[in-house]
């Protein structure tokens, strides 16, 4: 939280081009309809925002830093069906079952216990929900990032691979076998 809270004034300087580069792979293939409610976990400065806001009915950002949750508030003030809660994705004040789609960008890197904040995720959405998640190369191998979403009890849809991209990219569903 710290960090984030301290970066925050440089977070999009520093980071844009590459979260614009997973959220445009991420969205490549359609999985947003028009009565989504969606949750952007880590959502940090909102980038995610203006490119699904449009598509979907709600989107919710969580994230622990307050003074970077300013910045997503302000991004989108003009927009209704956005809303930001301040908290720990791993202990999310939201109701289970709720959210179609959660988006996990530069999250799971950043958080103590990966596994634990998917099995959160998980709660919160849908039996049927996409989640989409990235995991950081230096974090994880490929064989480590499969290991920890089918760990979770997710089933990987689709891999993104970019070279390019520090960050690898997975459409995931939850799986209907136990974990």
């Amino acid at each position: 939280m710290r960090h984030y809270d301290h970066s925050a004034a440089v977070y999009n300087a520093q980071y844009y081009e590459e979260q614009e580069a997973k959220i445009k792979l991420a969205l490549a293939e359609p999985i947003l309809k028009k009565e989504d409610f969606i949750l952007d976990a880590g959502c940090g400065t909102g980038l995610l925002f203006p490119y699904i806001v449009e598509k979907v009915k709600l989107v919710v950002g969580i994230d622990v830093s307050r003074i970077i949750l300013k910045q997503a508030e302000k991004r989108m003030k003009e927009q209704t069906n956005v809303a930001v809660v301040r908290a720990d994705i791993d202990y999310a004040p939201l109701q289970k079952g709720i959210f179609d789609t959660a988006f996990a960008i530069t999250l799971l890197q950043n958080t103590p216990k990966p596994h634990e904040t998917l099995n959160e995720i998980k709660r919160v959405t849908k039996r049927d929900a996409t989640i989409v998640a990235t995991g950081l190369k230096k974090a994880f191998s490929q064989k480590q990032f499969t290991r920890l979403l089918r760990g979770a009890g997710l089933e990987i849809k689709v891999w993104k691979l970019d070279e390019n991209l520090k960050e690898y990219v997975a459409t995931c569903t939850k799986s209907s076998r136990k974990p």
